[in-house]
């Protein structure tokens, strides 16, 4: 971080990218509600036809969070717990509505 206020006018701006895959484990519990609804939102509008939420296995606390959000966001088709090959039932595959042209 510069010491002069006046070089954060230089830095910068780094916007995100949205990825096909979201990990809730860096979020507080009380956050996750939010922020998968806000991703759907946001992968949908990008186009993205499917989307995969890591809540891990633990005691299922994030993955309840998920399931709940999923099951009342308009922007779902479907979803279902990962195979083998995509978390089991550490993560969440998510079927988009399909965007509109």
């Amino acid at each position: 971080m510069p010491e002069d206020p006046d070089e954060l006018d230089t830095l910068p701006i780094v916007t995100p990218v949205l990825t096909t895959e979201l990990d809730l484990h860096t979020f507080l519990p009380e956050e996750c509600a939010d922020v998968v609804a806000e991703y759907v939102r946001a992968a949908r509008a990008e186009g993205m036809s499917s989307v995969r939420i890591i809540h891990g296995k633990g005691k299922g606390t994030l993955r309840t969070i998920t399931h709940s959000v999923l099951d009342h966001h308009e922007d779902v088709a479907n979803y279902k717990l990962g195979d083998e090959t995509r978390g089991q039932w550490g993560a969440t595959v998510v079927e988009l509505v399909p965007k509109r042209p």
